[in-house]
């Protein structure tokens, strides 16, 4: 529903939102009205370059016509059963994504939390059934962020994070260790330990990849000691560092891993795939989901991982990223302590001259969509559709605007 179809002025729109809804975001003063391809244009037809993709979601552009498609043709037949029947979209989407990323069992879910939630889940009821009631301990990193739902909140490593703080204890049976330091990592494992967790780049942690030798390594350790691997994959997966899982880049494969974002296309839909011996400790009842494998999303996201994987947008967002990562490097903006990331999975940390939250601002101002994470890292996580004539805008707006608040 767009604007003009309904007889209201964009304030009279804020207005309702600021009177019933409950706001824990801030709030650009823009009205996200309609949106193509690699722009979102507010109710006057003014178009802003999106360099976050409804935080990564959007990685076959937004509105992709198949996908846009897929979601109508879909509405049309059938919205919604339950997972007692079979349906279509279901079945055909569990085997492109367990054929193209080399795992063997599917649970779909709705979100990023309730995917890490069932991995979490998987993982526990596998230690306490295999190895005994004490086996469900799971090792993450400092600087996670895993969700918002009590599990996935207790995995991340940010206590002085505000999605924390003011809601009660934390769920117990977790560890935390430093992110890249395999030898923390070994110290916080012991004989009650199930898994350790981790994301392939952490992406509210500051946008930071793990390197090789740590995710390599954890693979390694976790063989060793017989405990399982699981990759956080929600916002890095589908293509968004340049392979289409990340995990591929460091030649190393999970015992379960979760995804979501980018998957459906912009319809709600996560899930976790996970190996076969693994897969076997969620049993009848063990785990639900009313919405999850929902016939519509399921044909969203089929259509998007066939856009992905069909126009082999993980090779253009490797190639389109390093250039953008490169470009942003030599373009002499104020006050860059560095210029990190994998693919179009994008950082820039500034020192304490610069605040971040202050550059996403005059950057909207001038058109482009960005986000912060505190107060010294800008995120980029465009639709990998991106072309190197819009990265350089974007190099040339986050400049202008780095610039302007010197």
């Amino acid at each position: 529903m767009r604007l003009k179809d309904t007889g209201l002025t964009a304030q009279d729109i804020k207005d309702k939102v600021n009177k019933y809804m409950i706001e824990t975001y801030e709030r650009f003063d823009f009205l996200a009205d309609h949106a193509s391809g690699m722009y979102m244009y507010d109710e006057n037809d003014t178009p802003y370059l999106d360099f976050y993709a409804g935080i990564a979601v959007n990685a076959a552009g937004n509105c992709n016509p198949a996908v846009v498609k897929a979601v109508q043709e879909q509405a049309a037949e059938i919205m919604q059963t339950f997972n007692y029947p079979y349906t279509v979209p279901q079945a055909l989407l569990a085997e492109k994504i367990c054929t193209t990323i080399g795992m063997d069992k599917i649970f779909f879910q709705n979100t990023g939390t309730e995917a890490n939630e069932a991995m979490i889940k998987m993982a526990r009821k596998y230690g306490i059934e295999k190895f005994g009631p004490k086996k469900y301990q799971i090792v993450t990193a400092w600087d996670s962020f895993h969700g918002r739902t009590y599990g996935s909140m207790a995995a991340t490593g940010q206590p002085y994070n505000a999605c924390q703080i003011g809601f009660g204890p934390m769920e117990q049976g977790f560890s935390y260790a430093k992110f890249n330091d395999l030898e923390d990592f070994r110290s916080k494992v012991t004989e009650d330990t199930i898994g350790i967790m981790v994301e392939p780049v952490q992406g509210e942690g500051g946008v930071h990849p793990a390197t090789k030798e740590f995710l390599q390594g954890l693979r390694k350790l976790c063989d060793e000691k017989g405990i399982l691997l699981l990759l956080d994959e929600v916002q890095s997966g589908w293509g968004r560092t340049g392979a289409i899982m990340s995990y591929m880049n460091y030649g190393v494969k999970p015992d379960i891993v979760s995804m979501a974002k980018a998957l459906g296309g912009g319809m709600p839909i996560g899930a976790i795939c996970a190996t076969e011996e693994v897969s076997k400790a969620f049993t009848m009842g063990s785990h639900g989901t009313t919405f999850g494998g929902h016939p519509v999303c399921c044909a969203a996201a089929l259509a998007e991982v066939n856009e992905i994987v069909d126009k082999e947008l993980a090779g253009n967002a490797k190639e389109v990223g390093n250039y953008f990562m490169d470009e942003l490097r030599k373009a002499g903006i104020p006050h860059v302590k560095e210029v990190r990331g994998q693919g179009l999975f994008v950082g820039v940390e500034f020192d304490d001259a610069v605040n971040a939250v202050d550059v996403k601002h005059e950057c909207f101002h001038r058109h482009l969509l960005i986000t912060a994470i505190g107060s010294s890292v800008i995120r980029m996580i465009p639709p990998l559709i991106v072309s190197k004539e819009e990265a350089d805008k974007a190099v040339a707006i986050i400049k202008e605007s780095v610039t302007a608040l010197c």
